[in-house]
């Protein structure tokens, strides 16, 4: 297990790792799944951490192509009510990393009407880090490494010298694909399953405070 205060940036996702949101979105997708594939029970758990890219691909295609304009309205709604409560230690981490030095970022798939409503919620969030990239930043979403590459080249900083937070497959395997180290936060999927996508896992951020 490594120092986190002896790597130069700190690059987190931000749904199950900065805010504890993904029970709210289970609600959310449990909806939208249980009216448009009642056929499929559990969908909502199958999608967890997936972009919506990669959702609407793989199951609101075809037929169902219209209604993604419809799911996305919904969604932007439904963001713009949610509650972000920080993962639990995260504020008290964060503020030990930037005392010794070490760069954060936000590296999320989320789009600018989303971080309007977190900037909203949270007014302090953006003091909390020196960048944050979303959706609009990179080309090719998670698993592809780019996005962490880019905050590591962001911050003149080369990979091995960054530590990536995610909760998710596809965002264990994003920050793994940029050689960096990864932790893994049991937040969304059960420590087993992510543990071997990641160097250590963890429930939340009180160990590292």
């Amino acid at each position: 297990m490594k120092k986190m205060t002896d790597f130069k940036a700190a690059l987190f996702d931000l749904d199950g790792v900065v805010f504890d949101t993904e029970p709210q979105y289970s609600v959310f997708w449990g909806a939208q799944c249980r009216e448009f594939h009642p056929e499929h029970p559990g969908l909502e758990n199958e999608i967890k951490g997936q972009t919506l890219t990669q959702i609407y691909d793989a199951w609101f295609s075809g037929d169902l192509k219209p209604m993604q304009a419809v799911i996305t309205e919904r969604l932007d709604a439904f963001e713009q009510q949610m509650s972000y409560d920080y993962v639990a230690h995260f504020q008290s981490f964060i503020t030990l990393l930037r005392s010794h030095g070490v760069k954060t970022a936000v590296v999320t798939s989320s789009n600018q009407p989303k971080m309007k409503a977190v900037y909203s919620r949270r007014p302090e969030f953006k003091s909390l880090f020196d960048a944050i990239l979303t959706s609009e930043d990179f080309e090719r979403s998670k698993p592809d490494p780019d996005c962490y590459l880019k905050a590591a080249e962001r911050f003149g900083v080369s990979p091995e010298d960054c530590v990536v937070f995610e909760d998710s497959f596809n965002g264990l395997k994003s920050g793994r694909a940029a050689g960096m180290y990864v932790v893994g936060l049991a937040t969304t999927n059960p420590a087993d399953a992510i543990r071997p996508f990641c160097d250590e896992v963890v429930g939340d951020y009180q160990q590292y405070v």
